[in-house]
């Protein structure tokens, strides 16, 4: 803070000391002289009371903005359709004012511009396999980078719905993100060619594809080979030197947990990518975050539902929430060991003894591949779908269920709760149900009992809000977007341009009062 003004001179003080005289002109006269005096001799104090006006200027264009000014908070929560509205006749759509202007002069880019690095291609493209040959035992990377990561149309929901709904949805790989991402920044509204004009600068580096094809085998060297190089690469960059990586992100197209090896010998997982320090200060999209790392952002896992057009959009949320849903509930999955000691399996053995309310899709049977018609059956069949851990704590069955129209209900609240805040409604009990795995079993609680207390009313208006929420999870299939709509990847990258900016702004706010 800068001192109170003084002045020790004998004429200051008996000016001080003498009552201000009545006549106006005077006192204007005295008011500019001292104006003056304050910039000729204090021009650090007027530059801090330029900088707090400006400070106000922003906040008060940016408090209607669809983010909050803290950095780290959740969008604000969607508006609420009338409970009463059977279709969905108006998206949400993202309102921008012709006659407002930007504090900083960009209307189409109020948050700033994205500069995308051009790796070499070892880092990205050489990472593609043409082929599903030379993979792990499940054969993961199949079809992850067709179509610009979006896969191959799934001809085979042609039978089960209406129209032309069925060119939307394709065979998304569950790890493609990284690769989506990257497409649609190349075509993205608010990328720059000129670094200097850009708010951040997005790295194109597989690093999902370049750890995946070694979890299963004993090289640990080579799951960190690639990402040591793209390290050594980024940091000889001129604009990564400025900030140490501060205004720099990517995505990760598997969990936050793959690339994190821990120095225990017994715990051999993955690379060490996030260990490292050149990567404290880099913002990542991942689809299952560490809750306690701030730099990590959740975003949803992509499912098959892919829209090109905000009619078709439209025409999809009509569909699942109209749909004639048959059965209570049903779980997908496939079982993990014994029955007492996997909750899956519980849940399972629990679902086929309530046959007449639940419905099963036995992974381990069925083949529950990309896509599948037996998933979108029985999601667009339930009114509720159990959502319990995967291999980690949450899985992409997580959104094929929502996307489906179908209510989630989780067992664990870091499956959804403490993650996805930028995408999921703020409210948890207006779109799920939550229900203590421990309950379940000591026998306590009862699945079938818990959902049937739900009135039918309660459970359309938590579809209602599930249907709501699809665009917002979902990322879409043309180059540039759904235009006014905002999907899950311009969410995303808005979100992650306002938090640099703020960031930046507040650098240099502290390095103009030091």
């Amino acid at each position: 803070m800068l001192p109170p003004y003084s002045d020790d001179s004998p004429d200051a003080d008996e000016a001080m000391r003498k009552p201000p005289k009545a006549n106006h002109n005077d006192f204007l006269r005295n008011a500019v002289s001292n104006f003056q005096y304050q910039i000729s001799t204090h021009p650090r104090f007027w530059l801090f009371t330029f900088f707090l006006f400006f400070q106000l200027v922003v906040l008060i264009f940016t408090r209607n903005s669809p983010f909050p000014f803290s950095v780290h908070s959740p969008p604000s929560p969607l508006p609420q359709f009338p409970s009463e509205i059977a279709v969905f006749p108006d998206i949400q759509t993202a309102h921008h004012d012709a006659n407002v202007i930007y504090p900083f002069g960009d209307s189409e880019c109020e948050y700033g511009r994205v500069y995308v690095y051009n790796l070499p291609s070892k880092f990205n493209k050489d990472l593609a396999l043409l082929t599903c040959d030379d993979l792990d035992p499940w054969k993961w990377q199949c079809g992850l980078v067709t179509n610009d990561g979006y896969g191959k149309r799934s001809t085979e929901l042609a039978g089960i719905l209406p129209g032309n709904l069925s060119a939307a949805w394709y065979r998304t790989n569950q790890f493609s993100s990284e690769v989506i991402f990257h497409y649609r920044l190349l075509n993205y509204r608010c990328r720059t060619n000129d670094p200097e004009s850009a708010t951040a600068f997005y790295i194109p580096f597989y690093a999902g594809q370049a750890v995946g094809k070694y979890l299963w085998t004993d090289e640990i060297e080579n799951r960190d080979l690639l990402s040591n190089k793209l390290l050594k690469w980024i940091q000889r960059q001129k604009y990564w030197k400025k900030y140490k990586g501060l205004d720099h992100f990517l995505t990760l197209g598997r969990i936050t947990w793959d690339f994190r090896r821990l120095g225990d010998p017994e715990k051999l997982w993955g690379s060490s990518f996030l260990n490292r320090p050149q990567m404290q200060n880099v913002t990542r999209f991942t689809i299952e975050k560490a809750p306690w790392d701030a730099n990590d952002i959740s975003v949803p896992y992509p499912t098959g539902f892919h829209p090109h057009s905000q009619k078709e959009l439209r025409e999809w949320q009509n569909f699942a929430l109209s749909y004639n849903r048959t059965s209570l509930f049903t779980f997908i999955g496939a079982a993990r060991g014994d029955i007492d000691s996997d909750f899956r399996s519980r849940l399972m053995s629990y679902c086929r003894n309530e046959s007449d309310s639940c419905r099963v899709v036995d992974c381990a049977v069925i083949p529950c591949s990309n896509g599948s018609s037996e998933i979108q059956k029985a999601l667009l069949s339930s009114d509720f779908c159990l959502q319990p851990k995967g291999d980690s704590l949450t899985r992409r069955s997580v959104f094929d269920c929502m996307v489906a129209g179908s209510v989630p209900v989780f067992f664990w609240r870091r499956t959804a709760y403490t993650q996805y805040q930028w995408f999921l409604p703020e409210n948890p009990g207006s779109y799920s149900v939550f229900i203590d795995p421990e309950a379940v079993r000591n026998g306590t609680a009862s699945i079938k009992e818990i959902l049937t207390s739900y009135s039918k009313d309660q459970v359309r208006k938590m579809r209602e809000k599930v249907v709501e929420t699809i665009p917002r999870i979902v990322y879409a299939r043309p180059s540039g977007g759904l235009g006014s709509v905002k999907d899950a990847f311009e969410i995303a990258i808005e979100g992650v341009l306002k938090r640099v900016k703020d960031e930046n702004e507040w650098k240099e706010y502290v390095d103009m009062g030091s």
